[in-house]
């Protein structure tokens, strides 16, 4: 039994605190999975707003079709930045 004296800690994962970061990743794992270059499609996509850049494999144009394109855009490049520090 639990001690009410204790604090039980909740650590998350990175792509839990930012749901934008975990479906980027499960839609390049899912364009690789089918030889897609992630980077060419997700380009493709964010310029032209079609998303049949992006593979219905494993529902990944569903998931990625959640985020508004800004969104995306800023997650990629927040996530560039990170890198550079």
């Amino acid at each position: 039994m639990k001690k009410l004296d204790q604090t039980t800690t909740f650590v998350l994962s990175k792509e839990m605190e930012n749901p934008a970061r975990g479906i980027i990743k499960l839609v390049c794992d899912a364009m690789r999975e089918k030889g897609y270059d992630p980077q060419n499609q997700l380009v493709g996509y964010i310029l032209s707003g079609d998303p049949t850049y992006i593979t219905s494999h494993n529902g990944a144009r569903k998931l990625l079709t959640r985020l508004d394109r800004d969104e995306l855009l800023e997650e990629i490049v927040s996530s560039y930045i990170e890198t550079l520090n």
